[in-house]
């Protein structure tokens, strides 16, 4: 066991981001994994994504922004590519909501 390893809370409470931060400049394997990466989606591909988010087909959101459901379905992919990339699958449905709110793309609230 390391000295680092050996690092406990005090008192049973969790230290504060200071001393965090500390821990983790001395022992970098103590410090909080990382978050992963926010996906950078165009506007269009924000739109239709949030669109899909709300309806129950492709059909439905191509008839809504006037694309031919192929569209939708291409869009959808290149989405679901993103994340792939970026070590965060998501592919399905529901996968792709959890996605769009951890990156803020959409709220709870809003589905």
């Amino acid at each position: 066991m390391t000295a680092c390893s050996a690092r406990m809370p005090l008192n049973g409470h969790r230290p504060n981001s200071h001393i965090e931060a500390l821990t983790a400049s001395v022992c970098p394997e103590a410090a909080p994994p990382a978050r992963p990466a926010r996906v950078e989606l165009s506007a269009r591909e924000q739109e239709i994504l949030i669109a899909w988010l709300k309806s129950d087909s492709k059909t439905e959101v191509g008839k809504a922004l006037h694309l031919a459901p192929g569209t939708v379905r291409t869009y959808l992919q290149r989405i679901r590519d993103k994340y792939e990339r970026a070590g965060r699958p998501a592919r399905t449905k529901a996968a792709l909501v959890a996605r769009a709110i951890q990156d803020g793309y959409v709220d709870v609230a809003d589905l």
